[in-house]
């Protein structure tokens, strides 16, 4: 199981942003095709969400958009949690939970070059996944708008031709612009960080 705990950076110059998270959180999930979450991530106290998760692919995707929203501090717990769980991720415990907070602490502090970090039952898949996640984060976070526009409309709509008619460009247009973006690159690296993941969870 995975825990995904979210700590706003610099709250009192910012103001309250969970509310803003949770939205754009809401509408990932939405399209996902299916709830990705065992507990929904929710406001656990002050500034800070905690959601449950059974998918590698689908935290991979969640601690992505963290970052490209940016202003939040990511720790990923990976392991087992007591079963049943309690209605919510903040009223449940486990190791997964125990490790989210280690994580969460350390992607805070100034020993990552990314504010995520990874802590499993497995500690060198985890450290693995980690170096992995933060490498697409820093991807995704410097993105250019110009970029996030072809990929987010590839959501939408089949091809990137598709994309093309929708802005009035030619395809080359937005092929250059994916490259540029290094889509093709961060969507392959995907299945691998999840597989970390799992390796860092510790399943067989």
């Amino acid at each position: 199981m995975f825990v995904v705990t979210a700590d706003q950076k610099a709250s009192r110059s910012r103001g309250d942003a969970v509310p803003e998270l949770l939205d754009a959180v809401s509408h990932w999930a939405q399209r996902q095709g299916g709830d990705p979450f065992v507990r929904p991530l929710a406001r656990t106290v002050g500034d800070e969400v905690q959601g449950v998760l059974a998918d590698p692919d689908h935290v991979v995707a969640l601690s992505l958009l963290l970052q490209r929203l940016g202003g939040w501090s990511v720790g990923i717990g990976a392991g087992p949690v007591h079963e049943p769980l309690a209605a919510t991720a903040a009223e449940s415990s486990g190791e997964a939970f125990v490790r989210a907070r280690d994580a969460v602490e350390r992607a805070r502090g100034r020993s990552v070059p990314v504010p995520l970090a990874v802590e499993g039952a497995d500690e060198a898949a985890a450290a693995d996944a980690e170096a992995l996640l933060q490498l697409l984060a820093t991807l995704v976070r410097r993105r250019s708008e110009a970029g996030w526009e072809v990929v987010d409309l590839l959501e939408e709509v089949e091809t990137q031709r598709d994309v093309a008619e929708r802005l009035g460009v030619t395809a080359q247009a937005v092929s250059q612009r994916l490259d540029a973006a290094l889509w093709h690159e961060e969507l392959r690296l995907h299945p691998l960080a999840a597989r970390l993941l799992t390796e860092a969870e510790g399943a067989s």
